[in-house]
């Protein structure tokens, strides 16, 4: 096999390959090796190999549905024995992991070879992938462009053709706003079905799921169905599957009812691409007979980004803070950004992050109003095409302020001088779509039907009811079959100029 044969591949075909023994899981490896070799220079996406560890899971016996395959996993939240997980910051670059995160060790079960972890923003902490300690993460697509976030380094290794998917995870649209930049296929799972552990319980009281990225509509499915399933560790049990997804996706959806909007209170109207990404969308599902009608948002975005926002801030204060106390991390091994955000957080105190959690049921409430006349809801799942590398970095005296803001405890001083607002319109005015899923537990997917007329990826986002996961991807399977996309790659990269 060569390196165009291997990236042809899906993950299901590469394993059937390993299990037919056409091809072996040293071969693949040493392919997946030297695409990290040829697109990484420029792509910046994988940060760590994980050599010894993957050299030792292709000489020993390897089981599962994805025996073989070559695999990478987030630098963030998916934990590595052995390895560091930076979570793209400073403060953790040389904490080395003692035990494994329990969805990696569902992804070692299922045969996975993990070769390495992937570039992310500091702790998660923004929908593009630009971190002080790693660099930014670029988009096969174009290497000018962002990759998204956080999930952004596994979603350009996928896209770029390294790995056929890879780990990633969502606490605010983490997953998809990545697929949407690079053409993939991200699930963001319900609430606690994908679980995290043994090292946390829920992150951000539930918001925060486990999962994938992934070419098609299959791996994905397969994927989720390897890493669901009770975590005995976890607070309460999520209601299981009843069939594999696997399964699931090979029967047709049915006739659905979908309501579709593109307007947000946060950007106003979409961009052109974006707008056209969905209308695209509803003019397909009605040429597969659906019911496909334009509707007023459920909800009001801008509203509940300063709910998101408010929780998340409290969620990082306390990350931050729990940093500091086990490795001795000062305030410089932390970006200015992330300082800022926990000086808010802390200033915004317990009251206010309580009160947030509270509005979560009115959010719930009104998608679940939506859904007795609706099935799903389709929106674009990033407002404008992916944006350039460094269009959100903040200035140097900003940083400077924010620093000494944090110093001093200035946060009071921060929220005055309107720093939220303009943090909901900078920060989440490309990507106003994707957190309502998150606060409400509710599953939600990219389905990467779409690209502009320059050759750039667009996704689309359809959120469903809770427990619709198995549905949301028989839909994108119908859409996949419909509108193939796996034969679209990007280029071979050329450096960013």
């Amino acid at each position: 096999m060569n390196l165009d044969e291997y990236m042809a591949y899906d993950a299901t075909a590469l394993a059937g390959l390993v299990s037919d023994k056409q091809v072996t899981p040293e071969e693949l490896l040493e392919l997946a090796r030297a695409r990290i070799r040829e697109v990484n220079p420029t792509l910046n996406a994988v940060v760590i190999e994980t050599a010894v560890a993957a050299d030792r899971q292709v000489a020993g016996e390897l089981s599962g549905p994805f025996a073989g395959v070559p695999f990478l996993i987030k630098d963030l939240a998916q934990e590595y024995k052995g390895y560091p997980t930076t979570s793209g910051s400073k403060a953790l670059r040389h904490v080395v992991e003692s035990q494994n995160a329990l969805v990696t060790d569902r992804f070692l079960h299922a045969g996975l070879v993990i070769l390495g972890k992937t570039n992310t923003p500091e702790l998660g902490a923004k929908g593009i992938t630009e971190s002080d300690l790693w660099g930014p993460a670029r988009n096969p697509w174009d290497p000018s462009r962002t990759t998204g976030g956080s999930s952004g380094g596994s979603a350009a290794s996928v896209a770029a053709g390294v790995v056929p998917a890879a780990g990633a995870n969502d606490g605010g649209g983490s997953i998809r706003i990545p697929a949407g930049c690079n053409g993939l296929v991200g699930l963001k799972p319900s609430r606690g079905l994908a679980p995290y552990g043994p090292h946390t319980g829920e992150p951000m009281f539930g918001m925060a799921v486990q999962g994938v990225v992934t070419r098609t509509v299959r791996d994905t499915a397969g994927l989720i169905d390897a890493i669901v399933g009770p975590n005995p560790l976890a607070d309460y049990q999520s209601a299981q599957p009843e069939r594999p997804f696997a399964e699931l996706i090979a029967e047709a959806p049915g006739r659905l009812r979908i309501g579709y909007s593109a307007r947000s209170a946060i950007s106003g109207e979409a961009s052109t691409d974006a707008l056209a990404a969905v209308e695209a969308t509803a003019e397909l599902l009605t040429e597969l007979g659906h019911d496909v009608v334009a509707v007023d948002p459920p909800y009001d975005d801008k509203a509940l980004a300063q709910t998101f926002l408010t929780i998340w801030f409290a969620h990082l204060a306390a990350d931050v803070a729990d940093i500091k106390e086990r490795t001795g991390a000062g305030d410089f091994d932390f970006e200015a950004d992330t300082l800022a955000m926990v000086e808010v957080g802390r200033a915004n105190g317990a009251v206010a992050a309580l009160r947030a959690l509270g509005e979560i049921a009115e959010y719930t409430h009104a998608m679940e109003r939506f859904y007795t006349d609706h099935d799903y809801f389709l929106t674009p799942t990033i407002a404008q095409k992916p944006i350039r590398i460094g269009a959100l970095d903040t200035p140097k005296a900003l940083q400077a302020g924010a620093r000494v803001a944090h110093r001093v405890h200035g946060g009071k001083a921060l929220i005055k001088s309107g720093i939220i607002d303009q943090m909901i319109e900078e920060n989440l005015g490309w990507v106003p779509y994707t957190q309502m899923a998150n606060l409400t537990g509710r599953p939600a997917i990219n389905v990467p039907v779409y690209w502009a007329d320059d050759g750039l990826p667009l996704g689309v986002q359809f959120n469903g009811r809770l427990g619709a996961d198995g549905a949301l991807l028989q839909l994108a399977a119908q859409l996949e079959a419909a509108r193939p996309w796996i034969d679209r790659f990007p280029a071979r990269p050329t450096p960013a100029k």
